[in-house]
């Protein structure tokens, strides 16, 4: 694992003296400068990335999670120079998305921990979930409006998620271990998972983000010749890392340090718009084969 600190910027345009310096190992210098000489000639950039946390500082109320400041100018920036493929990997519904992002065009997005795609022209692909799965979520769900944990619930197509962020350490350890004795029988059902996450577990079925981001790896790489990149912040996105190892770049993006597959960690804000500048200096020098979201997202197989 490489730490990469680069220039943080609170005001994002306006450099703040006491937080500028450039640290940066010499490995994780020549990791990024190695990952970047692959921006040449007619590459096709893929850059893959999670939402809360990575994107936008966590909320307690999911709605209203906005980016950090300046990331959303950037990564309009990099869609509208028509070079890289960015597609948004998260747990939420995909529809979710466009809105808080606010960048137009509206890039892809893989919701539902990689169980849904929203394409940029607003078709939308939901894995198929077996009716026994099915069967087992709604019988939680009618248990859960019966007795809940105390959590805040949040119903998916394919999944039951319990969160406790912003509650007190007591309460959330005992909304935590009620919610387990709930999901986890369900858990050894065939076909169903229990995924944790940062102040949350989730019982669910169907892709993760790692096999989301296989499938996606299989229509972009192109023999390795284009840059890939992967940043997340969750332990729901280390599939997502292990699946892009040796194909691209996995980059942690989080205020502290946790152990990770990924090959770098960035802080965020400062540190993640740096990335996201010098992914869009690097792309300007592309052949200006200009990229169409709307007729490259075709063709994934469900």
């Amino acid at each position: 694992m490489l730490r990469l600190l680069a220039f943080a910027e609170p005001n994002w345009q306006q450099k703040n003296q006491h937080e500028s310096e450039h640290q940066l190992t010499s490995a994780a210098a020549d990791r990024l400068d190695e990952f970047f000489r692959a921006f040449k000639g007619t590459a096709r950039p893929c850059l893959m990335l999670d939402y809360d946390g990575t994107l936008a500082p966590f909320r307690v109320d999911r709605f209203r999670a906005w980016p950090w400041a300046g990331v959303r100018e950037l990564l309009a920036q990099i869609q509208n120079q028509g070079r890289t493929r960015i597609v948004v990997v998260t747990g939420r519904p995909a529809e979710e998305i466009p809105p808080l992002l606010d960048v137009e065009p509206v890039p892809e997005v893989w919701g539902l921990h990689g169980a849904e795609r929203l394409h940029p022209d607003g078709r939308r692909e939901l894995e198929k979930i077996p009716v026994e799965a099915i069967a087992a979520l709604n019988a939680l769900r009618a248990c859960l409006r019966r007795d809940t944990p105390g959590g805040l619930i949040e119903v998916k197509p394919n999944a039951i998620a319990m969160h406790w962020r912003g509650a007190p350490r007591g309460k959330a350890a005992t909304i935590e271990k009620r919610t387990r004795a709930l999901f986890e029988p369900v858990a050894q059902m065939n076909g169903m998972t229990l995924l944790a996450f940062e102040a949350g577990l989730e019982l669910r079925a169907g892709r993760d983000k790692g096999e989301a981001v296989k499938m996606l790896l299989d229509r972009t790489d192109c023999g390795g010749q284009n840059p890939i990149a992967y940043l997340g912040d969750d332990l729901t996105d280390e599939a997502a890392f292990r699946a892009i190892k040796g194909r691209g770049l996995s980059v942690l993006v989080r205020r502290e340090w946790r152990e990770t597959c990924a090959d770098i960690w960035l802080r965020p804000p400062g540190e993640l718009r740096d990335f996201l500048k010098r992914w869009m200096h690097a792309s300007s020098h592309l052949q200006s084969n200009v990229y169409d979201p709307l007729l490259d997202c075709r063709g994934i197989p469900r």
